[in-house]
């Protein structure tokens, strides 16, 4: 067995990697809910349907696999997002209760944010979890693409 550090990132001692480019490029599509309506008095109903959606996608524990396995970031880490932010920016874009579909759309709507995918799939093989960021990356493609006429 081989035991080496994360591929892509800053080694900074041993198997300790800097991830601050992983968690930067996370922190570029807004991992939270947008929601500009007036707060109900309890929490944001979600029906059973609309929840089934976000199966596949919430589950990424962000341990950066799928990035580091990913030529596109290791070309782009400044530009590319990365399968693992993209994963998470679809579970937002998707979400009934997020009201800012169009803003995540218009911010990955550049030529290296989302479409430097290549559609190797070194992170679906790659995900402790398994999960398919290839998948969520192609559904944002088609929303853009739909979006755009």
């Amino acid at each position: 067995i081989v035991i080496r550090p994360l591929p892509g990132l800053p080694v900074v001692k041993d198997l300790v990697v800097d991830m601050n480019q992983f968690y930067d490029q996370y922190d570029k599509i807004q991992p939270f809910l947008i929601n500009n309506q007036p707060a109900p008095p309890k929490e944001r109903l979600q029906s059973p349907e609309e929840r089934e959606h976000l199966n596949g996608l919430y589950e990424c524990i962000l341990c950066a696999c799928c990035s580091t396995s990913c030529p596109s970031f290791w070309w782009n880490p400044d530009k590319f997002l990365g399968p693992s932010a993209l994963l998470n920016a679809y579970r937002f874009i998707i979400d009934s209760r997020d009201t800012a579909t169009a803003e995540r759309l218009a911010r990955l709507d550049d030529p290296f944010s989302l479409f430097r995918c290549k559609g190797i799939m070194n992170c679906v093989s790659v995900c402790p979890k398994g999960l398919n960021p290839t998948k969520a990356i192609g559904h944002i493609r088609n929303m853009l693409l739909d979006q755009a006429g």
